[in-house]
């Protein structure tokens, strides 16, 4: 039998057939030991294969087999640096869930995501999501991320759950899709979903007053179908972006305004640090490039680990790009 797994626990995995058929099921012990390095075999997202064991009174499947995935989404594991973890795979359309201070959310973390969304060919799509609770220094910063990633080439959305605004729009980009929510606990994945689809009713919590952070209600990633022909894959907040697997020279590509300027550079290897006569630099000078996303780069380049509390209190959330000069 074939299926897709909608849930993962980690030890146990939800599986639908396409005759809308789930079964609860487990993986064979063999199948950890072909040399996979994440510290999840198996990603809600993947396509199976698994029998049925019905030598219990519970039947159970045993998945036997996974078939090539066409994509996933990786980042470091939290606990073990060495390892990944991927969040899920098979993914026609990532939106990153981007809140201005409720939490706040860093433009490191952003551009992390982004570039980790690039590396893997995903189309990545930003949602500045609670835009019901905006100040206007709030508006200002939020105004300042779309002009940045909008310039890019990215589509950015402006979306509150709460007052029903922009999910109309969402929901046109998830048609016959299947669409991944990402970002920290608390920018409110659940709280979305319930608005887009109301019948799921998926668990939702407050944000913690004394440290401004999300309270985790997703424990675990988790695929829903929707009513209007959608697949919506719901993942746990996530505190930091450790990159995954990617060599110095490769990096800038997945940087996309760096990429148009690298055949600008003197040398085909440029790093755009110090190196002569680098494009990057010098679109940098004349503020065509945003020094958040140099930084980041920068960052990224020097194997610096993305910590979500480190990085609001160094204020590394959205400063102007002058003061970024400095």
């Amino acid at each position: 039998m074939t299926g897709l797994v909608y849930k993962s626990t980690g030890s146990s995995y939800t599986v639908k057939t396409e005759d809308q058929q789930q079964y609860e099921c487990r993986i064979k012990g063999k199948f950890r030991m072909k040399g996979i390095k994440s510290t999840n075999p198996l990603a809600v997202g993947d396509v199976v294969d698994f029998e049925l064991d019905r030598t219990t009174d519970e039947v159970i499947g045993q998945i036997n087999s996974i078939h090539d995935r066409k994509n996933y989404i990786v980042r470091k594991s939290v606990n073990l640096s060495k390892q990944t973890h991927i969040i899920a795979s098979n993914i026609d359309v990532v939106f990153l869930l981007v809140t201005i201070n409720n939490p706040p959310t860093t433009t490191s973390f952003i551009d992390r995501f982004l570039v980790t969304a690039e590396a893997y060919g995903i189309e990545a799509v930003l949602v500045f999501n609670k835009i019901d609770t905006y100040d206007e220094a709030m508006k200002e910063e939020q105004l300042y991320l779309q002009y940045i990633y909008s310039q890019i080439g990215y589509r950015c959305l402006l979306v509150s759950a709460k007052e029903s605004k922009g999910l109309e729009e969402l929901k046109s980009m998830m048609i016959g899709k299947v669409s991944m929510f990402s970002g920290h606990s608390g920018v409110g994945k659940s709280t979305l979903v319930n608005a887009l689809e109301p019948g799921l009713d998926l668990k939702t919590k407050t944000i913690s007053e004394q440290s401004k952070q999300g309270q985790h209600t997703t424990t675990f990633a988790e695929m829903y179908d929707l009513s209007f022909d959608a697949k919506i894959i719901d993942t746990p907040g996530i505190k930091g972006f450790g990159i995954v697997d990617m060599e110095k020279e490769e990096i800038s590509g997945y940087f996309p305004e760096l990429f148009k300027l690298k055949e600008e550079c003197k040398f085909n290897n440029c790093l755009h640090k110090e190196e002569p006569n680098c494009a990057v630099k010098k679109a940098l000078e004349e503020d065509k490039i945003a020094w958040s996303r140099y930084n980041s780069y920068l960052k990224i380049l020097e194997g610096d680990e993305d910590h979500y509390r480190t990085d609001i209190y160094n204020d590394d959330r959205i400063a102007s790009d002058e003061t970024r000069k400095n």
